[in-house]
């Protein structure tokens, strides 16, 4: 039976590097993804797109397109990513522009774009997740973006691309992809679909599913965190896969780190919606075959619903927030005081806020006052030495955000004694909401260029 093996170089767009060089270098595997595009992240890249034309791609991708592409070159291994973000077009250009410094040629470079649903969103009366008219975000709508399914990355595999830079995509896709173009699926198989669709979900984080997000010392723990290898899927024609990471790396592939990544964001395991189907893993079963080698078999799928997820960036309000340092005899007492100080300030002052917080960060900024008193009680109360204070507002403007920050500041000077470490911020906040579009509004375009 034919097997092909796909490597999880990226989980999020800030991750590590090195250990995609890894799976290139070492792991023989035929694709490497790179998912980088949270929900959020793609407002963040229209907002960049918007200062400069140029931009709006993941801002790593030059890096990891250096770091990866002339042995993916050599070895055949082709890259597919979502770091095209809002401009898929720039992102393939800059790819081509690394592929070039490298001496590559013979390679085609493809750009899928067609996400960006903006102006139809705009047209229509639409309604988010929790029935609000989406007209009402007004002048604060930053971006729509439905996600595509694979229908566009088989359409550029089957044109021979070897890198394939794509923008808001349901994540599962960047594996599904390979595996039809590879195995020849159909697109209404929907029993493959599905049990591809598992294999992307499993594979889509990267480092989550080797251990990395799972690791808790003393209850479940993960060595060599530090060197923490990335997974390979090692997919047969049926659907069926192994899943593993490099030989020697770190971390740990397990029946139970791929039990919590199955879980990891699917709603309801009998019906994860995607736009290619609706897959069923509510029977998969799990086998640990050898050292970090688990066997997953087990899913399937029910024709897709038509109807794809938008994702819907604007802009929310406005972050203030304010810290400084106390440390010594009475450090939570005098930081208390700071609070206490900020917060009537705020009064006097008549700074606007929606919501505000102040917080004794490493006592009660996590879970609050409520639940660290009841903690205090249970175990033996300790004076902090040294206590940090955070005090974080939302507002309507910048300007009034700003004067948050500006008020913890004056603790310098104005007391209690011995602050220091002041820091402050003001910005806006980047929100998200969802909503839903006929998928024959949404129209994919593959745009292919050889070097």
């Amino acid at each position: 039976m034919k097997q092909i093996r796909i490597g999880a170089g990226a989980g999020y767009s800030g991750d590590r590097i090195e250990p995609a060089i890894e799976l290139a270098e070492k792991g023989d595997i035929d694709y490497l993804i790179f998912e980088c595009l949270a929900e959020r992240t793609i407002a963040l890249a229209q907002q960049a797109r918007m200062k400069d034309a140029a931009l709006g791609y993941d801002p790593l991708l030059a890096d990891r397109m250096h770091a990866v592409l002339r042995i993916c070159s050599e070895k055949g291994i082709k890259i597919i990513t979502n770091m095209g973000a809002a401009n898929p077009l720039a992102a393939a250009a800059k790819v081509k522009e690394v592929a070039l410094s490298l001496g590559l040629t013979k390679l085609k470079i493809a750009a899928i774009s067609g996400d960006d649903v903006l102006s139809i969103l705009q047209q229509g009366n639409y309604l988010d997740d929790n029935g609000i008219p989406v007209a009402e975000l007004g002048n604060r709508l930053l971006s729509a973006n439905a996600y595509l399914g694979a229908q566009a990355l088989v359409e550029a595999l089957a044109q021979g691309a070897d890198v394939i830079v794509t923008g808001r995509i349901a994540d599962p896709a960047l594996v599904l992809a390979p595996l039809i173009h590879e195995f020849g699926w159909a697109m209404d198989d929907w029993h493959r679909l599905g049990q591809g669709t598992l294999v992307g979900h499993l594979l889509e984080c990267a480092g989550q599913i080797t251990g990395g997000y799972f690791a808790d010392p003393g209850y479940k723990d993960v060595s060599n965190l530090a060197r923490l290898g990335f997974p390979i899927g090692e997919v047969s024609e049926d659907g069926s896969v192994i899943i593993t990471k490099v030989a020697g790396s770190g971390g740990s592939v397990t029946a139970a780190t791929c039990k919590e990544q199955l879980l990891y964001e699917i709603h309801d395991p009998a019906a994860y919606l995607t736009p290619d189907v609706v897959a069923d893993f509510s029977r998969v079963t799990m086998s640990e075959i050898g050292p970090d080698r688990v066997a997953i078999n087990g899913a399937t799928g029910h024709p897709k619903t038509g109807m794809l997820k938008v994702t819907i960036g604007y802009i929310d309000s406005y972050i203030g927030e304010g810290q400084m340092s106390y440390a010594g005899p009475g450090a939570l007492g005098r930081a208390q005081l700071a609070l206490d100080i900020v917060a009537e300030r705020l009064k006097i002052t008549n700074v606007k806020v929606n919501e505000i917080r102040y917080d004794m960060i490493g006592v009660n900024a996590i879970h609050g006052a409520a639940l660290s008193a009841a903690n205090a009680l249970n175990n033996t109360p300790q004076e902090p030495y040294e206590v940090r204070i955070r005090v974080t507002g939302r507002t309507d403007s910048l300007k009034e955000a700003v004067r948050i920050g500006n008020e913890v500041e004056t603790l310098y000077t104005c007391g209690p004694a011995g602050g220091g470490g002041a820091t402050k911020l003001a910005k806006d906040v980047v929100a998200v909401r969802s909503t839903l579009m006929p998928h024959t509004c949404v129209v994919a375009i593959v745009y292919c260029e050889e070097i």
